[in-house]
């Protein structure tokens, strides 16, 4: 097939500057990357629209978790068919899609009449989030040099979080018009159209995957865009690596089963399952709400959620500049430690009635935990640990539960504010942080620096060690 003349060029550069090919890798990394940014900007513009469409449907705590967590439904549903589309068809035509999801969304969140109108089309975002989540850092693990790879896999994290504040952002500034309170919250999910049409245009110019391509008999449009990325001579080996790979790969659901294999996601998959379940979207989806029962205005919570998503913001930096210089596992390690310690304080805070200024310091220092720990390097374990053919299918798994706990976590958390108390909930998530940190610690690998042909073959020598 031919190039197509909408995509960034992807011809041989024999004599092109290094410079110049990491700079078409950053680019096209980005962009990527972006889908992230969709993902992140839904998951936190409903901390600020839930109060107000709560009142207006008076909705029990309940329907209020339902009306919220419906997004997450959509993220199981996407999550579990990314993973097979993405390896049939391509993971920039997939990325398309879900930008189409996002779209469609926010377009029909804005319209909403009732409580059933904004649930479905929560769904359908959940669906975008769902896809994107495993398809934009997927898509960058797969053309990302090993040296950098981390780094360029939180990529997708930097993004998030940045759609997170723009939503923070967003939302306080639309509390200070002059709409009504019906306006306001439908208007804080409609602007979400606007980036998601950027991001479907900008989708359009990147080249599909050098492995999927490689994968699908198409080596040399794959080999011309390694090229472009890494120069003739990485490209030559790059291709020799994913050619020995495909041999002992059959791509299949079941190979995912083998020993090795196994291992690697039941790891991944637990880590997913753990970066939710110690509490973060109870944050994201809930922070003027925790700040209210501190004590804080309407006002000073909304402002003090623009906090939370400047710290994760910041944090998530700090991951970036870090992940391939420490390691995967002292990251998480320590990052689950901190969390727990945290956790303890913002209930501690809760329990003595010390005032919302503690709480405001304790959920800020959480989020940082959060953010350079279990934020970015899940997403980077995620996008590593699996063969290119089963790579798709594998992040569908582990995605599908970790949008699965984030569900259990979103719908329970007014429930568990209601019956237990503020105290109690932070310190449940706490004790989960504890365990989180010493399974860290027994049984996650260093995936450091390895290419992702020598990760497989990790997992490999573990299963006959």
């Amino acid at each position: 097939m031919g190039q197509r003349p909408s995509e960034f060029p992807v011809d041989r550069p024999t004599d092109a500057a290094p410079r110049v090919r990491q700079t078409f890798l950053v680019l096209i990394c980005i962009v990527a990357a972006l889908g992230g940014l969709l993902f992140g900007f839904d998951t936190a513009v409903v901390s600020g629209a839930v109060g107000l469409f709560r009142d207006e449907f008076h909705l029990s705590a309940a329907m209020t978790g339902w009306a919220t967590g419906s997004a997450i439904v959509g993220c199981m549903i996407g999550a579990a068919v990314a993973g097979p589309v993405t390896d049939a068809f391509g993971r920039r035509r997939v990325l398309l899609l879900s930008g189409a999801f996002f779209a469609a969304s926010a377009i029909g969140c804005g319209l909403a009449g009732n409580v059933d109108h904004l649930v479905w089309a929560r769904i359908v975002g959940g669906i975008g989030i769902g896809i994107a989540s495993i398809t934009s850092p997927l898509y960058i693990a797969e053309v990302a040099p090993a040296a950098i790879r981390g780094r360029l896999v939180t990529f997708q994290q930097m993004a998030i979080v940045t759609g997170i504040l723009v939503a923070f952002f967003s939302n306080a500034l639309i509390m200070r018009t002059a709409l009504s309170d019906p306006e306001k919250w439908r208007w804080m999910f409609a602007v979400g159209a606007f980036p998601a049409l950027a991001f479907i245009a900008l989708v359009l110019l990147i080249p599909e995957s050098p492995r999927w391509l490689a994968e699908h008999g198409r080596g040399g449009a794959a080999r011309a865009i390694l090229i472009r990325i890494s120069g003739p001579a990485e490209a030559e080996q790059e291709m020799a690596r994913i050619s020995r790979a495909a041999e002992s790969d059959d791509g299949s659901f079941s190979e995912l089963l083998r020993p090795g294999l196994r291992r690697a996601l039941v790891i991944a998959t637990a880590l997913a399952i753990f970066s939710q379940i110690t509490g973060i979207n109870a944050i994201m989806y809930y922070a003027p709400e925790v700040f209210k029962r501190a004590g804080a205005g309407d006002a000073a919570a909304f402002n003090s959620a623009v906090w939370v998503g400047v710290v994760n913001f910041l944090a998530t930096i700090v991951a970036m500049n870090t992940v391939d210089r420490w390691g995967r596992k002292p990251l998480l390690l320590w990052g689950a430690t901190f969390l727990a310690a945290a956790l303890f304080a913002v209930g501690l805070a809760f329990y003595t009635g010390a005032g919302g200024a503690l709480v405001l310091v304790a959920v800020l220092g959480y989020v940082a935990g959060f953010a350079v720990s279990f934020g970015p390097v899940c997403w980077v374990i995620i996008s590593e640990f699996f063969p290119t053919r089963t790579r798709g299918r594998a992040m569908s798994v582990a995605t599908v539960a970790l949008w699965g706990a984030c569900y259990v976590v979103s719908q329970t958390f007014p429930i568990l504010l209601e019956r237990a108390g503020s105290a109690w909930t932070f310190w449940s998530y706490g004790i989960i942080a504890v365990v989180a940190a010493v399974f860290i610690a027994v049984c996650v690998p260093e995936t450091k620096g390895r290419s992702l042909e020598e990760i497989e073959r990790l997992w490999r020598k573990l299963a006959v060690g």
